[in-house]
């Protein structure tokens, strides 16, 4: 199924029964709570898609939650194998809604997809919203037993730095990878020998994601001499690389490793980093 929909498709399905709408969100309820699609559920990324550590040492600011937490989640969200899982927040993907498909697809469901343009395209496409939360579902029956797309540890992403045919993506923006300014993280720079491709590449000047062909093109070039298990794809907490991973998926290539910890982790656990300063 194509990873991106488009609000003009989703008005299509949005009272199919087996339509689930899910607003993503990142410390978001309270736009949640201001106005969101109507029927759609509210997931959080610090709870319902992490397992936040005391000490982002061990695991980055967003590791992964323990999978019978997030099979919890699930079922008490409705959702079932056949089920049509359409995702969105209000930053274009670039935030809770890419993370929570990447999850989604790699924990084995197929029918997932992320609205092109997120909360504001709904918005400007009339799609109804509402301010009233969505009333429970019967509780779905789904389960699983182990992620599904690759992801790489600390560990891996060490022996990535040492390898020629590997390739690591560094998906922040330029000024925090070249070590220039980190808003968030304790210690800037970049792990050695990451590439800089921006998330906001993904996208058109609107906000929605550029045309698949034309994603295709831009990451063929990227990848071009490195095989898929070689590519490595992070962000600042494992949750922003996602919007690159489905940018990959939708231009209909392989999806990389995720490097789930990314420089929250990397950069506390005494790591060589590189940084690359414009004077």
């Amino acid at each position: 199924m194509n990873p991106i929909i488009n609000p003009d498709e989703l008005v299509n399905i949005l009272h199919q029964p087996e339509t689930i709408i899910i607003h993503a969100g990142n410390n978001a309820k309270s736009i949640y709570d201001n106005g969101h699609i109507t029927n759609a559920y509210y997931m959080e990324l610090n709870t319902d898609m992490s397992d936040v550590p005391e000490d982002y040492k061990n695991g980055g600011r967003h590791p992964l939650p323990k999978i019978e937490n997030f099979i919890k989640v699930l079922q008490e969200t409705g959702i079932e194998k056949d089920s049509h899982i359409v995702i969105y927040d209000d930053k274009n993907a670039s935030n809770a809604a890419a993370r929570l498909w990447w999850m989604l697809r790699s924990a084995g469901l197929e029918k997932v997809q992320v609205l092109n343009g997120g909360l504001q395209a709904a918005i400007s496409n009339a799609i109804p919203t509402t301010t009233e939360a969505s009333s429970k579902k019967t509780s779905g029956n789904y389960t699983f037993t182990e992620w599904q797309l690759p992801i790489a540890s600390i560990q891996e992403a060490e022996k990535f730095t040492q390898k020629e045919e590997t390739l690591i993506i560094d998906v922040r923006e330029t000024p925090r990878y070249n070590g220039e300014t980190e808003p968030i993280d304790t210690i800037a720079g970049h792990i050695p020998t990451a590439k800089n491709y921006p998330f906001a590449n993904n996208l058109n000047s609107d906000g929605t994601y550029k045309d698949p062909e034309e994603l295709k093109q831009y990451f063929t070039k990227i990848f071009e001499g490195h095989e898929p298990e070689n590519i490595m794809v992070h962000c600042g907490s494992g949750v922003t690389a996602c919007h690159t991973l489905l940018a990959i998926d939708y231009a209909g290539l392989n999806i990389p490793k995720l490097y789930v910890g990314s420089w929250s982790e990397w950069s506390r656990n005494d790591k060589p980093i590189e940084t690359t300063r414009t004077i």
